[in-house]
């Protein structure tokens, strides 16, 4: 038993959905160098199965658990106990399980939820901060990492010198770097840019004087975010340098519009990242880590919600989508962003159109830009934006301090690089005056949407929220199927009955995009298949994950009479 269950379980890896690491140059694995990759696989699997006895201990076929939950294995009126068995056992539809089984299952289930919420969060805001009322009720947050380290980062914060909250997510690409330093620094550059003259006056004169800075930002951190703290001063003083360039703007009184921020901020962050790993700095650490920055890259999907109405700044492949509930309590979603990649047409119009007609046919090539990346927007990523000039120079500088591990992945020359720069991080910003109707907004990095698409992901949010999973009436058609494709009908509408097993609906749709069977089920050998890769080769199969889902207090848009 335990050898056909492994072997079945490897097979099915085999044929599984094969994506490749799509944001850097890694190319399609030969025959050769993928049969080497399954004996990887298979012996690293091997040597796991102890610890998910659940697949292996099974003495009855896994599929008989897909439907179950851990609440329908309890003793009940349904399970009856064998006596004269000292270990016990339980029927359950004819079946026989002992209770070692039912151990197993508990423990495999824990498991599987002990890696599904290590990294969630939620957090309350308050309807009245003592400013203004509140357009956030509160969010919700998860992230699975595939890479080692985890490349995707979060952020979410209220702004104190203006009115709204933030929230962004970022999706690293040739390291973490440049998402860490993003998700730390974008949501300054943010709240600065809205801030009115006299306000800015106040930090500057604090500055000058070295008294306590009044606070910008209060952030909402998971115990598991870090900073970097020895670039911390770098930071501060290019932040500053933004703010007193604000000051001497005559046309700065009021502070920049949430849409005029937001696309400032984007414009003027990548700018110093560019700069800072081209001047002198005080120290060696300081130095690579810019240089990093700069050389790595990451895409960015930033919305600011206020009593007006949503904001969404968005560069790269993340993606925000809009939870609105009809009048007869369905669900349907509307995006707020659109994806900067190949699969838009006029994104790719967008840059060809700013290089010559010889290009052509090289600019996007492979659905990348240049044949090697896949969003085509994003911060950093200097090797699409510099000359092959400032580049070496660049490089051949680091060559001199002695840190020449962070230089490989950056020394080789992108094909057709002819006349850069081929990349940039203008946000396209959507807005979005908030109604009654609203309920929640979802922010996830493209590792979520690969698996789920955005009515399937605001549906799975919305009956979370609601508890109510609305089942469509059988229609004509459907009255007419044969019996086997009636049976895969009901195998679907029960599959949306299944009770949640999270209260987090983040930790419900990462649960649900990796765990979801061929009928919508959640199939818990699925799970522990995708769960239980080994770390150097997880991100073969699924990408870094991370949700963000915002609930609205869409009772600031309804019409209030006396």
């Amino acid at each position: 038993m335990f050898w056909t269950d492994f072997e079945s379980f490897v097979n099915k890896l085999r044929f599984a959905r094969f994506p490749l690491c799509y944001k850097t140059q890694e190319k399609r694995l030969n025959d050769s160098a993928t049969v080497a990759m399954y004996g990887r696989v298979y012996a690293s699997l091997l040597q796991k199965a102890c610890s998910y006895r659940l697949l292996v201990f099974s003495t009855v076929p896994f599929q008989a658990t897909h439907h179950c939950h851990l609440s329908s294995w309890s003793p009940s009126s349904n399970h009856r106990c064998c006596a004269g068995e000292g270990s016990g056992s339980w029927f359950q539809s004819g079946r026989r399980y002992s209770t070692r089984q039912d151990l197993d299952f508990q423990q495999g289930q824990m498991q599987i939820n002990g890696i599904l919420r290590s990294n969630e969060q939620t957090v309350n805001v308050p309807e009245f901060d003592g400013r203004a009322l509140s357009a956030v009720r509160k969010f919700e947050s998860n992230q699975l990492p595939a890479n080692t380290p985890n490349e995707d980062r979060r952020s979410a914060a209220t702004c104190l010198q203006s009115k709204g909250m933030l929230f962004g997510v970022f999706d690293g690409h040739g390291g973490w770097a440049c998402a860490q330093a993003v998700s730390e620094r974008l949501l300054y550059y943010i709240a600065v840019a809205m801030m009115p003259k006299q306000s800015l006056a106040e930090l500057e004169r604090c500055m000058e004087h070295s008294r306590p800075v009044p606070p910008i930002l209060q952030w909402h951190k998971h115990h598991a975010d870090f900073n970097y703290r020895d670039s911390a001063s770098l930071y501060i003083n290019h932040l500053r340098v933004f703010w007193q360039e604000l000051l001497d703007s005559e046309e700065h009184d009021a502070g920049l519009s949430p849409h005029d921020a937001l696309d400032c901020a984007f414009k003027r962050l990548d700018t110093d990242i560019s700069l800072e790993a081209q001047v002198p700095l005080s120290n060696d650490l300081m130095k690579s880590t810019a240089i990093q920055v700069a050389f790595a890259g990451c895409t960015a999907c930033v919305a600011h919600v206020g009593i007006d109405g949503i904001h969404v700044a968005n560069a790269g492949d993340c993606r925000a989508v809009l939870g609105v509930q009809s009048e007869d309590g369905s669900w349907s979603a509307l995006p707020l962003s659109r994806d900067h990649n190949s699969q838009n047409q006029a994104e790719v119009e967008r840059i060809k159109a700013q290089h010559p007609p010889s290009e052509g046919n090289t600019v996007v090539t492979d659905d990348r830009l240049l044949g090697v990346l896949m969003p085509l927007r994003g911060f950093g990523d200097v090797r699409f934006k510099w000359s092959h000039e400032l580049q070496q120079s660049i490089l051949t500088s680091m060559e001199s301090g002695g840190d020449l591990d962070s230089l490989n992945l950056y020394q080789y020359t992108l094909p057709n690089y002819l006349t850069p720069p081929y990349l940039d991080v203008a946000p396209e910003i959507t807005y979005h005056k908030l109604r009654p109707q609203d309920r929640f907004l979802i922010l996830g990095t493209d590792g979520l949407w690969d698996e789920l698409d955005s009515e399937e992901a605001v549906r799975l949010v919305g009956e979370h929220l609601s508890g109510i999973h609305l089942q469509a009436p059988v229609s004509p058609s459907e009255r007419q199927l044969k019996l086997g494709q009636m049976h895969e009908l009901l195998l679907k509408r029960r599959a949306r009955a299944s009770p949640a097993l999270d209260t987090n609906a983040a930790t419900h749709l990462v649960r649900h995009a990796l765990g979801t069977g061929d009928y919508g089920e959640l199939s818990q050998e699925r799970l522990i298949s995708m769960l239980a890769l080994p770390e150097d080769l997880a991100r073969m199969y699924r990408d870094d994950i991370t949700v963000k889902v915002v609930y609205l207090n869409y009772d600031l848009a309804r019409p209030h009479h006396s």
